[in-house]
C-alpha cells in the first residue's frame, strides 16, 4: 500500500518536472534572442555615449523594465488574492464572529499580564527579553514574516468588491453569497 503511494507521488513529481521542462525549452530560445539584444543595445549605447555612460543607461533601462515588471506581476497577483479571500470569506461567512480580531489584539497583553502575576515571572521576563534583545535581527524577521500572514485589511475588500461588481446593501450587509444562500 505504501509502495503504492510512493509510485504515484513519484509520477506526479515527474509529470510536473516534464511540463515545467518543456515549458522552459520553449523559453529559452527567446532568452537568448532578448540577451542579444540587450548586448546590441550596449553596443549601439557604447558607441554614442562611451563605455561608463552606455553601460549606466543599460542598467537603468533594465531596472526600469524590472520595476514595471514587477509592479504588473504584483498588481495581478494581489487582485487574484483578493478574489480568492472573498471566495473564501464567502463560504465561511459568519463563522468568525466581531469579537474576534480585538480578541487577537488583546491576547499577547493578557499573556505578559499572566507572566509578570506569576511568582519568578517578572524575572523570566526580563531574560526573556534580554534574550530577544541580544537576537533582535532574527525577532525583526520573525515578526516581519508574521506580518506577511496578518489578515488583509477592509479597505482591499471594498476595493475587489468594487472591482467585482458585488452588490452593497445600504444596511452594511454585503452580498458575498448568492442570494439563495442567505437566510
Amino acid at each position: 500500500m505504501l509502495r503504492g503511494l510512493i509510485n504515484d507521488a513519484k509520477s506526479a513529481v515527474g509529470n510536473l518536472v516534464l511540463k515545467y521542462v518543456a515549458r522552459a525549452s520553449v523559453a529559452v530560445p527567446f532568452v537568448v534572442a532578448v540577451g542579444f539584444a540587450i548586448a546590441a543595445i550596449a553596443s549601439m549605447l557604447v558607441e554614442r555615449f562611451g563605455a561608463v555612460t552606455g553601460y549606466w543607461i543599460v542598467a537603468g533601462g533594465m531596472t526600469a523594465v524590472g520595476i514595471i515588471t514587477a509592479i504588473a506581476v504584483s498588481v495581478r497577483e494581489h487582485r487574484k488574492d483578493v478574489a480568492e479571500d472573498l471566495k473564501e470569506k464567502a463560504d465561511t461567512q459568519g463563522v468568525v464572529s466581531d469579537a474576534t480580531a480585538p480578541a487577537l489584539i488583546q491576547t499577547p497583553v493578557a499573556l505578559l499580564g499572566a507572566l509578570f502575576a506569576t511568582p519568578g515571572g517578572a524575572a523570566t521576563g526580563l531574560s526573556v527579553s534580554r534574550a530577544l534583545g541580544r537576537n533582535w535581527p532574527l525577532v525583526l524577521l520573525l515578526v516581519l514574516g508574521g506580518a506577511l500572514f496578518w489578515p488583509a485589511q477592509t479597505a482591499e475588500e471594498e476595493f475587489a468588491a468594487e472591482e467585482l461588481d458585488v452588490p452593497r446593501k445600504p444596511n452594511g450587509a454585503d452580498a458575498y453569497m448568492p442570494s439563495e444562500m442567505r437566510h
